[in-house]
């Protein structure tokens, strides 16, 4: 009886999720294993790689990632997105983490591709739909260096109302993927998001140019890409233009995926995951 009353209780450790807060992130962590970070894009909480740490956590220990100011973590003071990159830092040395790996969507993989770029000890990346530049897809003639976080734009933002931001939620939420009861859950995180987290947490975003940085990252580098809405042969120019210093990578392309591949195409990603870290470099 005893015996069993321990096995159980290893058990219970081994497989209960457990939360750990520092002010910039939530964490919960599941499984046992080889570690894997899983950062969610901007305004996304780890709830949407649900049924991912499912999967994962059966063979791997996931720490699965909250940003401050999204779904339920209190904002922080800015500058954010550096302080949060700093206190995951922080948190893979004060966890005694090996060789993580980083699989990390739009913003999270950007996250990924940072630490990595001044970082040796991660394993490998697995990106999905992330970028190193995303305001220089975004605008013409791009200076990470002329934008800046008081703007009309911006003001604009943080004074609509509910009803209007909603409407503007639902509008890009469409555009984020081509599942009905999946843009409810993106306009959910979205309509949650501290507004002044979205408008200068974004432009934080908006700012950060990895693109010579990726020089530095020697790590295997698999990115998971989404061929909509503007078809695989822009996306794939748009993917070489902007890690063209990036000493090598493997892309590859969902089909009739949004943004949002975790819920377009949630086995396809699964799959390709699952194979990406099976491989011994």
């Amino acid at each position: 009886m005893k015996n069993f009353i321990l096995l159980f209780s290893f058990c219970f450790l081994l497989f209960t999720n457990h939360t750990f807060s520092q002010s910039s992130f939530k964490v919960t962590k599941s499984g046992s294993g080889e570690p894997i970070l899983l950062f969610p894009g901007f305004t996304s909480t780890s709830s949407v790689y649900k049924s991912l740490i499912e999967d994962l956590s059966k063979n791997h220990e996931i720490h699965a990632f909250t940003f401050a100011g999204f779904g339920d973590v209190a904002p922080i003071p800015f500058p954010w997105l550096k302080t949060i990159k700093k206190d995951i830092e922080t948190y893979i040395i004060k966890n005694e983490l090996k060789n993580p790996v980083i699989i990390g969507h739009s913003m999270g993989g950007t996250l990924g591709l940072w630490l990595a770029s001044e970082h040796a000890n991660f394993k490998k990346l697995i990106l999905i739909d992330a970028l190193p530049a995303m305001g220089a897809l975004m605008l013409p003639d791009y200076n990470s260096d002329s934008i800046e976080y008081e703007n009309p734009y911006n003001e604009h933002l943080l004074k609509m109302d509910t009803l209007e931001f909603k409407n503007m939620a639902t509008q890009m939420a469409t555009g984020m993927s081509t599942n009905p009861e999946s843009q409810k859950l993106i306009i959910e995180d979205l309509m949650k998001a501290d507004r002044k987290t979205y408008v200068y947490g974004y432009t934080d975003l908006l700012k950060l140019d990895l693109r010579q940085k990726l020089s530095n990252i020697d790590i295997p580098v698999y990115i998971l890409a989404a061929d909509l809405p503007y078809g695989k042969e822009t996306a794939e120019r748009n993917y070489k233009n902007q890690y063209e210093n990036l000493k090598s990578y493997e892309l590859t392309f969902a089909k009739n995926s949004k943004h949002f591949i975790m819920f377009d195409q949630p086995e396809w990603l699964k799959n390709q995951i699952n194979i990406t870290l099976s491989i011994d470099e």
